[in-house]
């Protein structure tokens, strides 16, 4: 944490450094909640500011800026007239097509790489088709928070990532399971019913017959 990143004091008006000391907001400071990019980057290099920042569970959210009320007043009147032009307008739809045409080749490649991974017997093909798009359709959303999203590591490894999960909440009792609030438990039963599907996937890939009562073909069954 620098000196110019907090997280949020006791009151309203107030942070907490590093440190634990608690400061007040200068006189004619506000707090800019997030929301606004453009605005937040504009008003941080305008001049002073403090980030508040406050951790839940493993991850960090950003609660807004603290700057000068007359600095966030003139910079948000200043956007406010340049998105009013209409180069900005065209500048904003080109960048959506933009976003877009990437989004659609991602999950495209995404798609592919899962149904490399699942590799089945193409006497199951149908159901490897469906698997595939159902993964993909749940994990490559922008903003769906899942593996999919991560650019941490490659997309093959994404795409197995993904099928794992998908298959822990629709073929497993994962989401009512009792586990113990011990630490590294969840992380066991998680690779205990990892290897479950992982056995799953085997059967298909080997092109075995497999009753309607597997639960694969019970998550993906058309509804009725």
């Amino acid at each position: 944490m620098d000196d110019k990143t907090f997280t949020p004091g006791p009151t309203t008006d107030s942070v907490r450094a590093a440190d634990g000391t608690v400061l007040a907001a200068p006189e004619g400071w506000v707090l800019l909640p997030t929301g606004d990019a453009g605005l937040t980057r504009r008003v941080k290099a305008a001049g002073d500011f403090w980030v508040v920042q406050e951790k839940v569970g493993r991850r960090m959210f950003s609660r807004g800026v603290w700057a000068a009320s007359a600095t966030i007043e003139r910079i948000r009147a200043e956007l406010d007239a340049e998105r009013a032009t209409e180069g900005y307008a065209k500048r904003k739809e080109a960048a959506s097509r933009r976003r877009e045409a990437s989004q659609a080749e991602y999950v495209e490649d995404f798609l592919g790489a899962v149904v490399t991974f699942l590799a089945f017997d193409p006497g199951h093909a149908d159901l490897a088709d469906r698997l595939a798009h159902a993964v993909t359709e749940h994990a490559t959303p922008v903003g769906s928070g899942t593996v999919a999203r991560t650019k941490r590591i490659p997309v093959e490894q994404r795409a197995e990532a993904a099928v794992i999960a998908w298959m822990r909440h629709r073929t497993t009792a994962y989401d009512s399971m009792p586990i113990p609030r011990v630490k590294g438990k969840r992380r066991e039963v998680r690779r205990m019913l990892a290897r479950r599907s992982q056995e799953l996937l085997q059967r298909y890939r080997r092109g075995e017959p497999v009753g309607d009562d597997c639960p694969l073909k019970r998550a993906l069954a058309p509804e009725d």
